[in-house]
């Protein structure tokens, strides 16, 4: 009975230490701890945020492209380079220009004319009918201005030089050689086949395709420039 007794509990003592160790197992693999908790929750709101700001940039960049030409830098920076220097003053496409403006800026011009385009004036141009052109001849120099009906301003819309002592603002002038403006214009190209010894146009030409920087080329030299601006 004794022996009963004793093999009895050691079964009963197995069992209980099995049942233990299961209990054990069981909540070591399927309960997680409250710190752990939390740190996968703080990792799961990271992940969140973190996404966020990607979000919020790729609106940002997604925005609406800069063009050539409408962004703001101490004046329009394409047309501030379609320009000439003379006297430490710079005149570009497109700047304002009255008759004492541009006699204070370059003296007296040897001849000035005006026009009015109007509807029967033979010029066929009747998207200008009532628009006042002018034109100041310099010697080496001549700009054309144009000024919209009801009184607003004169605006520069043509400029051509041949003489070497207006230069562009970038230093180039008429008799300098085709080398040199195609180091000072590395975006400009020939429109022809470019050829030292016959004559071609290299042309400067912003992304908007309305403002131009066009040098007739001779002889492998810049014969002349012309900065215009296409009027619609």
């Amino acid at each position: 009975m004794k022996r009963i007794n004793k093999a009895g509990a050691v079964t009963l003592m197995s069992i209980l230490l099995t049942v233990a160790l299961a209990m054990t197992g069981c909540q070591s693999s399927g309960a997680k701890s409250p710190e752990v908790t939390q740190n996968e929750q703080t990792k799961g709101e990271g992940a969140s945020n973190s996404t966020a700001p990607a979000s919020e940039n790729s609106e940002e960049q997604s925005g609406e492209a800069i063009k050539e030409g409408s962004m703001e830098k101490e004046g329009n920076v394409v047309l501030k380079e379609l320009a000439f220097v003379y006297n430490e003053h710079t005149i570009a496409i497109s700047d304002t220009a009255n008759e004492e403006q541009l006699e204070q800026m370059l003296g007296k011009p040897d001849n000035l004319k005006s026009h009015t385009y109007t509807a029967d004036d033979g010029t066929n141009m009747d998207t200008l009918i009532g628009f006042t052109e002018k034109v100041y001849t310099y010697p080496g120099l001549e700009i054309k201005t144009i000024s919209i009906p009801e009184g607003k301003q004169d605006s520069i819309f043509h400029i051509e030089i041949t003489d070497p002592k207006y230069a562009t603002v970038r230093n180039i002038k008429a008799g300098d050689s085709l080398d040199t403006l195609k180091n000072a214009y590395p975006e400009g190209k020939l429109l022809g086949d470019g050829a030292p010894d016959e004559e071609d146009d290299f042309r400067y030409e912003p992304s908007n395709y309305v403002d131009v920087m066009s040098f007739h080329i001779k002889d492998a030299k810049v014969e002349s420039i012309q900065i215009y601006s296409l009027l619609d």
